[in-house]
């Protein structure tokens, strides 16, 4: 995207979203740590936005985004004890061993995306180290990662504008998985681990 078309993309995005300005004041705060590198996590409810927020930051600061959703179980990982685990339901251990570490110790990220159409590990792509970087969707805070964030930002919204974006975004059969299984299990995870309590900016949908 050429300069200006970027700079309009930003403002639109800007003049429409109050609660994204709030997050990119906080990311601006970390930039004058010291401390390298710098990790951002957006959790929240699924329809909040987390996805567009973590987009949003990459072109106002040029830094890395990294998608939970890219982490899914594998076929061989969806035990039956594990899918009853509270936050469980993502593959946390290759998430911290293939994007956290890497960049905790300043290299560059072999990143390979899970596939849910083809229910396999994607090819490979390699991404560069960056100061910042963020890594966003539901499960970033799991605890499973520790104390590695500068920046926890969880997303909110009222359940029935969640359901009205899941119904246009994903549709109404698609709609009835998310009440029945994956909303429930997010839902589990936050209130087991506090997640929205220990963040340290709450964005809720206005």
């Amino acid at each position: 995207m050429c300069r200006s078309g970027k700079e309009k993309s930003l403002r639109k995005v800007e003049a429409y979203k109050k609660e994204y300005i709030d997050a990119k004041k906080a990311v601006e705060g970390l930039i004058f740590i010291k401390k390298s590198p710098l990790m951002v996590a957006i959790d929240g409810k699924c329809g909040a936005g987390k996805t567009t927020l973590g987009n949003f930051l990459k072109e106002v600061f040029d830094c890395n985004v990294f998608h939970m959703d890219d982490f899914f179980l594998q076929n061989e990982q969806r035990t039956e004890c594990r899918l009853k685990e509270v936050g469980g339901n993502v593959d946390y251990e290759r998430f911290q061993k293939e994007v956290i570490l890497p960049v905790l110790e300043k290299k560059e990220v072999l990143y390979r995306p899970f596939r849910c159409d083809i229910r396999a590990i994607a090819e490979e792509k390699r991404i560069p180290y960056k100061r910042l970087n963020i890594i966003e969707g539901a499960y970033s805070q799991h605890p499973y990662f520790k104390e590695c964030y500068q920046l926890r930002i969880f997303m909110d919204l009222s359940e029935g504008e969640q359901i009205r974006r899941i119904r246009i975004r994903n549709g109404e059969s698609m709609l009835r998985r998310f009440m029945e299984e994956w909303i429930p299990k997010e839902n589990a995870y936050f209130k087991q681990f506090h997640i929205r309590e220990k963040s340290d900016l709450i964005l809720k949908e206005s």
